[in-house]
């Protein structure tokens, strides 16, 4: 009796075959690069894979209604989950977050761009 039941379980996990997890997508930083035009793709520079380059963050329509994203403007940091495509970051998730809270290989390239925006926007203030 017992060989038959051990005989039938080997026999459905040899059909049903063994289910892999699908991998959530890797984590992404990113700082905002250019004033962007259309909220769907953002230019950044991006830190994926232990490395910082220059990319285009393609954001699902889900994100792009969020009144959070819609505010999104040169120098904001971002969190965000996705993959790697050839036309850039598809993005599955994302969070605005403070500068302090990104990767030491971002923090300068923010720091970077503060500083250029507050100098754009000086002579405006007289």
């Amino acid at each position: 009796m017992t060989v038959r039941i051990l005989l039938i379980v080997g026999i459905l996990a040899l059909v049903a075959g063994p289910v892999w997890p699908q991998g959530d997508p890797p984590l992404i930083y990113a700082v905002v690069t250019k004033v962007p035009k259309d909220l769907g793709k953002v230019s950044a520079r991006v830190f994926a894979a232990g490395q910082v380059t220059d990319g285009v963050l393609l954001v699902p329509d889900h994100i792009v209604h969020n009144p959070v994203w819609r505010a999104l403007e040169i120098c904001h940091s971002v969190r965000a989950e996705g993959w790697k495509t050839p036309d850039g970051y598809k993005l599955e998730t994302a969070r605005v977050i403070d500068s302090s809270m990104l990767p030491f290989e971002l923090q300068g390239v923010a720091g970077d761009c503060l500083i250029r925006k507050a100098l754009d926007v000086a002579p405006m203030a007289d």
